[in-house]
């Protein structure tokens, strides 16, 4: 299988994961501004936070207001990362490989680009919401129709690589946001609006219901709402999960038994996956939320990075010709077309991500 093709498919299904998670985290915010008590402050700051680009939102916007995030996040064309400019790219990919992927794959990317980019700005929160929730089903569409109408082979194995890693990711963002940032004041913690934040954002990773039927317990807390989304082995976005269907596709191009590992990446996911298998959230709490977050989202980066090492990368025969360089950064890769961005190990707690290139060469 060729690399490139590879390569297009892993980020055409990151990207289509990305634009979803992207309405999830400001779904998050426009739930709790329904039903927060009236007179408290808006908070628009932290999901600018979760994508790490908080210097070039003041860059080019200035307020945190949320118009300005609204735009940033869902409608900027040049902001990689907003909801547009991941699905322009993930059609760029579906393009360049529309000999490997169903006809109705490249159908449903094209008429998800086409939701978006002939939808308006309107700040009025039900055609807000209403735009969001087509986001999402739009996503999980294209992940119904990949898996009925794809052959289950290497190819589809690294769009599912893609898919779950960018989830993983995504779910630890939007846990470690709402841990630190989405109270108004530390007084807060522990009271009901405390817990109607947390139960917001298990509406918005649609995990709500799920851990209601989970939990033994009456009250929604934030252990177990961490406990929940990174720790439960069969809840679809929860973190251990996504982990391990990339372990499971991983061995699945590579023949290695589960259990075993040839290469780095292998061993890499599996050190990750098996402790996430043993922690206890009751270590995690005391060790530090955030700093346990922090440290599996480095994780995660360095596990790209040996994505596109071990299979990715790609030398050409003979002449060498250089790929445009695409910028990237360390918390949430930014946008290349038909390019893999580097992932940084690198995080400061606080800080918004140091800015990376990854030079790549074309076959």
């Amino acid at each position: 299988m060729l690399s490139r093709v590879a390569d297009s498919i892993y980020w055409l299904n990151r990207y289509i994961e990305r634009a979803e998670n992207v309405a999830r985290f400001l779904d998050v915010n426009l739930n709790l501004l329904l039903d927060m008590p009236s007179g408290m402050q808006q908070q628009w700051k932290p999901l600018v936070a979760t994508t790490g680009d908080i210097d070039l939102f003041k860059e080019r916007y200035g307020d945190f207001t949320a118009e300005n995030v609204i735009q940033f996040l869902v409608f900027d064309r040049k902001y990689p990362n907003s909801i547009l400019s991941c699905l322009q790219s993930a059609r760029e990919n579906a393009r360049s490989v529309r000999e490997i992927i169903s006809s109705e794959m490249w159908e449903q990317v094209n008429t998800f680009y086409m939701l978006i980019s002939k939808a308006h700005l309107d700040l009025s929160l039900p055609k807000l919401n209403a735009l969001l929730t087509d986001v999402k089903e739009s996503s999980h569409l294209f992940a119904g129709v990949m898996e009925a109408t794809m052959s289950h082979n290497e190819a589809w194995n690294f769009g599912k690589i893609g898919r779950f890693l960018e989830r993983a990711d995504k779910t630890s963002r939007i846990l470690d946001v709402k841990y630190f940032m989405l109270l108004p004041a530390s007084t807060y913690v522990g009271t009901t609006i405390d817990e109607l934040g947390w139960m917001v954002l298990l509406r918005s990773a649609s995990a709500y219901e799920m851990y209601r039927k989970r939990s033994t317990q009456h009250r929604i807390t934030p252990a177990g709402v961490a406990e929940f989304l990174i720790l439960d082995p069969e809840f679809p976005r929860s973190i251990r999960f996504c982990l391990f269907q990339v372990e499971r596709s991983l061995h699945q191009i590579t023949g290695t038994p589960m259990g075993m590992w040839r290469n780095t990446v292998e061993r890499n996911v599996g050190r990750v996956r098996s402790e996430l298998e043993y922690v206890t959230i009751a270590e995690i709490v005391n060790a530090g939320m955030h700093e346990f977050l922090d440290r599996l989202q480095g994780q995660m980066n360095v596990i790209d990075q040996n994505i596109f090492d071990e299979f990715l990368s790609r030398t050409p025969i003979g002449k060498k010709e250089a790929a445009p360089k695409a910028q990237t950064q360390t918390q949430s890769p930014d946008q290349t077309q038909g390019q893999s961005p580097d992932q940084s190990p690198d995080q400061t707690q606080g800080q918004s991500p140091d800015q990376s290139q990854r030079q790549t060469q074309s076959v």
